[in-house]
């Protein structure tokens, strides 16, 4: 679900942005900070961009079938209105 790579990545700017002499006396700050950050993410209810992908692919797709049902809906109330007497 979370990108391993990007979460190295935002764990190591997080400990590159600590000043040196803080950094020196954390020896494990960006393997904590890693921990920390995959512990709060992995409690928040997210989807990857992958199956938002799909997902949105499949609403299209049911929109469109929806807005084909309710045209020939219309040309069928249309053509049952027209052959009541």
């Amino acid at each position: 679900m979370l990108d391993p790579k990007k979460l190295e990545e935002l764990a190591k700017q997080i400990s590159e942005a600590v000043p040196p002499g803080v950094r020196n006396m954390a020896e494990g700050a960006e393997s904590r900070i890693k921990q920390v950050l995959q512990s709060q993410l992995s409690k928040l209810d997210l989807v990857s961009r992958e199956e938002f992908d799909i997902q949105s692919q499949v609403l299209i797709r049911t929109r469109e079938k929806l807005d084909a049902m309710e045209a020939r809906l219309t040309e069928l109330e249309a053509k049952s209105a027209a052959e009541k007497p």
